[in-house]
């Protein structure tokens, strides 16, 4: 049976000559056999433990901001597992990882499957160009990373991201899932789709 586990690490996030201190999700997505990992954050043995001998299917970015894949490489040597990113964030990635590349590009409405269920991919640029989202229907989920969070989008005050372009996405891409969908995001609590829709403005 399917199960959805959250892992949350610590670290930083550093961006336009800035670094904060940050709390990320880790989203765990599997069975008893094998589990995809979503946004290697920080701490690649702390996901290791978590998987707990578990086949890692993959390690799939949301996006390429560093706190959301710092510990991507680590986790890929230690599982096997590819790292699939949006070909839009190569430029943050390569900002962390300059000489690795990952593994395989993520495409809009490509499905990944893990223990039986799939996850489709969102292409939901904003926060930043290459941003996705993961829409679990049979699960009744979508992982938002840092596209959408409890009280609304996320940040775009930065560089690579664009306000206009993120309340787009969650629009056209979001809100139209059913309103009951979990929406388990890259930091703090999850919302609903339905809790969210009328903060977008």
């Amino acid at each position: 049976m399917v199960r959805i586990e959250r892992l949350v690490t610590s670290g930083t996030f550093s961006l336009d000559g800035e670094t904060f201190d940050v709390d990320n999700n880790v989203w765990i997505v599997g069975d008893g056999a094998e589990a995809l990992v979503i946004d290697a954050a920080h701490d690649a043995g702390a996901i290791v433990e978590a998987l707990g001998g578990r086949r890692a299917v993959a390690i799939v970015c949301t996006h390429g901001h560093d706190d959301h894949i710092d510990a991507a490489p680590e986790l890929a040597l230690r599982t096997g597992a590819p790292i699939l990113l949006h070909p839009d964030d190569l430029p943050l990635w390569h900002m962390r990882h300059p000489d690795l590349e990952p593994n395989t590009h993520l495409t809009d409405g490509q499905t990944i499957g893990v223990a039986g269920t799939e996850l489709r991919v969102l292409h939901t640029p904003g926060h930043s160009p290459g941003a996705v989202c993961l829409h679990a229907p049979e699960l009744g989920v979508v992982f938002s990373g840092d596209t959408l969070f409890q009280g609304g989008p996320g940040a775009t005050g930065r560089s690579f991201s664009d306000r206009p372009t993120i309340l787009r996405s969650i629009r056209e891409r979001l809100l139209p899932l059913p309103p009951e969908t979990v929406v388990h995001t890259g930091h703090g609590p999850d919302t609903t789709i339905g809790a969210e829709a009328g903060s977008i403005e």
